[in-house]
């Protein structure tokens, strides 16, 4: 995989035993810095979910890993702010001096499982392994998926990510009532060309969200359709909703209730395919998930949605497709509020699992922009190709990344486990302090 250069000024010479061999050295690369910036995106409109809302904009950390060659990789972490600017400043004393190529080396430097019991740093692993596949990848001028095991498709089908949402600062965005939400759907299907929709509830009563979800299924009856609430529901309100929707075109129905017994209560009572991207995040999870199955015959999750962050990196989660893959469960490619260089490696990790059968999630067409040169990648028959260029294949706009680095600075951070329209509000899991479908507050311009 590497480049392998004979040694300047010396001949090789044959072994003792005869058989003739080069005397050949590795072209290795040293990581000589790493650097993290926070930078906020704006939105469309803020996006309201479960347990809060995303006020307008998303805040991601875009980490560079520079190594003596001058190459640079990049990688990129949900939220963080100046905490995780000092969280990845406190990695350099580990990763100094080190190979990227020697992910597994890293991953115990960083990871110990041991040691992580006092300093979970999943998620920080992840945006470094990102950084030192991109680094692969342009040091042997290939795709990080032909690293990967080589790519089995060139383009990646998403689900439409549908948000009940707030206006945006001039007024207009709102999805709060049936008919706003079969509308944004429709924008987003002419636009992008989905043919699968997802809807992110937990908002508002689930009578009220199973009217929603009904309706938009009838809308686009030839097309897929999956709900998830977070986890917020009661398993009775689960069960119920669960069985309510059994004769829909359903993919499956994501993390109805929080905790994998409350999921295994639900699929002993409905037919829809069970999913989760909050109960089975890690192996000893998933190992339970396929105990309970042996057990009973039916595992409390049928598909395990991927997530290159939440798992710690694209590696894992391709090891994980593979046990997947083994016990005849689905998988599926999850999204934590990307931009461009996540982005990238979930195309990177679609592009080589051949149990892939389902559209990712995205939150990416609710973007208005992105840091990566070129702008947002397109979409095209709600597909977006797998970049082709050396590495994950993006690379940063540098005065983009200044921009939104500015209005980071500017507008700080913002709670993402809060609701700008109930300032009085807390959720509980399982939750049953719904907003009001009729309440049409509209909170003060968050962007």
């Amino acid at each position: 995989m590497r480049r392998l250069l004979q040694s300047p000024g010396r001949a090789s010479t044959p072994p003792q035993s005869g058989i003739k061999t080069l005397d050949l050295h590795c072209d290795t690369m040293k990581i000589q810095d790493i650097r993290a910036t926070t930078v906020t995106v704006p939105l469309e409109a803020p996006l309201r979910h479960a347990n809060g809302c995303h006020w307008g904009r998303f805040v991601r950390t875009i980490v560079e890993v520079e190594v003596d060659s001058g190459l640079i990789g990049l990688g990129e972490m949900g939220g963080g702010g100046e905490s995780s600017e000092a969280a990845f400043r406190a990695m350099k004393p580990y990763l100094l001096g080190a190979d990227p190529f020697r992910l597994e080396e890293m991953r115990f430097r960083i990871c110990n499982p041991t040691a992580s019991l006092y300093n979970n740093r999943t998620q920080l692993h992840a945006a470094l392994e990102f950084a030192c596949l991109d680094l692969m990848g342009q040091h042997l001028g290939v795709p990080v998926s032909e690293i990967l095991g080589g790519r089995v498709r060139t383009e990646i089908p998403f689900a439409s990510y549908l948000f009940f949402r707030y206006p945006n600062r001039d007024g207009i965005g709102e999805a709060r009532t049936p008919d706003q939400l079969l509308a944004e759907a429709g924008r987003l299907k002419e636009r992008y060309g989905f043919t699968a929709h997802k809807l992110k509830g937990g908002v508002f009563p689930p009578e009220y969200e199973l009217e929603c979800y009904r309706k938009l299924a009838a809308q686009y009856p030839h097309d897929r359709v999956r709900y998830d609430p977070n986890g917020v529901l009661s398993v009775e309100d689960a069960v119920r909703f669960g069985q309510a929707i059994e004769g829909l075109n359903n993919d499956y129905l994501e993390d109805p209730a929080f905790g994998l017994a409350a999921m295994g209560r639900v699929r002993g009572l409905v037919r829809v395919p069970l999913a989760t991207n909050t109960v089975v995040v890690n192996f000893e999870q998933l190992a339970q998930n396929i105990l309970q199955m042996g057990a009973t015959g039916r595992p409390p999750v049928d598909v395990i949605l991927l997530d290159t962050t939440f798992w710690g990196g694209i590696r894992p989660c391709i090891k994980a497709a593979g046990v997947c893959e083994t016990f005849n469960l689905g998988i599926a490619v999850h999204s934590s509020g990307e931009l461009g260089i996540q982005l990238a490696t979930m195309l990177h990790l679609g592009a080589v699992l051949p149990n892939l059968t389902f559209a990712a999630d995205a939150h990416y067409h609710h973007l208005l922009d992105d840091v990566i040169e070129g702008g947002r990648f397109g979409y095209a028959n709600g597909r977006i190709r797998v970049p082709e260029g050396p590495g994950l294949g993006v690379r940063l706009d540098r005065e983009k990344l200044k921009h939104y680095a500015e209005l980071y600075r500017e507008l700080g951070g913002y709670p993402y486990d809060r609701d700008p329209g109930r300032p009085d509000w807390s959720p509980l899991v399982p939750n049953d302090r719904w907003a009001d479908p009729a309440d049409a507050t509209r909170p003060e311009p968050l962007t």
